[in-house]
């Protein structure tokens, strides 16, 4: 994992944000697992009454691309630019990160076809030499509109760094972009042509949907469920959506788009996964429903940081302080860090209990903000 071995210390003056309470004392790590958590003042390092949390385990970040492609025009060295966003990563105090790779494209970027196999080589590359402080995992999110995906799934599925798959359909209309017109501006504007030229494409697209969507999802829901892999749908925005997917076997809606549709995979006894910025920011920026409102009814099981790596840690801190919500703030821990761990079968990190992984954050709150003084990853300090 590191060059050096795990230290045995022990934090001590510290809030430990435990599974079912915040407990004032202290804790020991020995061989990179937790070993002793005792309430009251010990010897050890005094961490000040500063909080000390279970790592971030984020299942879903899109941010890999912003370090592979700094520029419209410029796509940079693969290795290189992992290298910057694991720093970035955990800087944000996730220790374990699921990258959320884009497997087929529906428009915009179809170089993600060409550049996903060297990018998986490259991540596995830089997860083989320890040149990351995180643990890296590869999440495939399958575009189903697009006929290449079948060969790319059945390129990188196999990987033993590939741990989640999701299915994903960006044609607008149905799913996360209703509004066509809005789309079809905002889509012009990305790729710099005319609006008669985007509608054009646009209609493209929708054909192409209509004739292999079925085929692709069915093959890629499949392949994931023959490897075993934890399996998501993105973006349901009706109980038709929901049944689908229940049909098919998946037990994970991620972001889904309206209240009536969390609240059908709710009943249907799915894990509703939710964006971490949708929060932060007061609403979806695609205009769907608010992560408040699911939270309000209790219909978020876990937070992701979809497109900016610091919302999930961010995020359970302002949602344990808002009055309107129910939720403490060992609740919200557990949606960034247990919840994830669980759901994607890593039964080893996730929470501060004896014989768990010391996947640790120091944690300080300064004028209602959250500043991340150290992080610890399997006992090894790597910020």
């Amino acid at each position: 994992m590191f060059d050096h071995a795990p230290a045995d210390f022990r934090l001590t003056n510290a809030r430990l944000v435990l599974p079912d309470r915040v407990l004032e004392g202290a804790l020991a790590v020995e061989g990179g697992r937790i070993a002793e958590i005792a309430p009251g003042a010990a010897n050890g390092f005094d961490c000040g009454g500063d909080f000390i949390t279970p790592g971030v385990v984020d299942i879903h970040t899109d941010h890999v691309e912003t370090h592979v492609f700094p520029r419209t025009s410029v796509q940079w060295d693969f290795l290189t630019a992992l290298m910057a966003h694991d720093a970035v990563v955990i800087g944000a105090g996730t220790t374990t990160v699921f990258d959320s790779l884009s497997v087929g494209a529906s428009m915009k970027r179809p170089e993600r076809r060409e550049i996903l196999g060297p990018l998986v080589d490259a991540l596995e590359q830089g997860v083989g030499a320890g040149l990351f402080r995180a643990e890296h995992f590869l999440h495939m999110r399958c575009e189903v509109s697009d006929p290449e995906t079948i060969a790319l799934t059945d390129a990188n599925i196999a990987r033993p760094i590939a741990r989640l798959v999701s299915v994903m359909d960006h044609t607008p209309g149905d799913r996360q972009s209703l509004d066509v017109d809005r789309w079809t501006r905002r889509m012009a504007e990305a790729m710099h042509v005319s609006l008669d030229e985007m509608a054009v494409q646009r209609e493209e697209l929708f054909a192409r949907s209509r004739r292999v969507g079925p085929g692709v999802r069915a093959h890629v829901v499949a392949a994931a469920q023959a490897r075993g892999l934890p399996l998501m749908t993105h973006d349901d925005r009706t109980p038709a959506h929901v049944a689908q997917s229940h049909r098919e076997g998946i037990a994970v809606s991620e972001f889904p788009c309206t209240l009536e549709a969390a609240r059908d995979a709710r009943q249907r006894g799915q894990t509703v996964v939710a964006g971490a910025p949708n929060y932060l920011r007061g609403g979806s920026q695609s205009g769907n429903v608010a992560v408040r409102d699911l939270m309000a009814e209790g219909l978020v099981d876990v937070l992701a940081s979809d497109y900016v790596p610091r919302s999930p840690i961010d995020a359970a801190f302002a949602m344990a302080e808002d009055p309107a919500l129910p939720q403490d703030l060992p609740a919200m821990i557990a949606m960034v860090s247990r919840a994830p761990a669980r759901l994607t079968g890593l039964a080893d990190r996730g929470e501060i209990a004896p014989g768990r992984r010391a996947d640790l954050l120091r944690l300080r709150r300064v004028a209602g903000r959250t500043h991340i003084v150290a992080v610890w990853r399997g006992g090894v300090r790597v910020l």
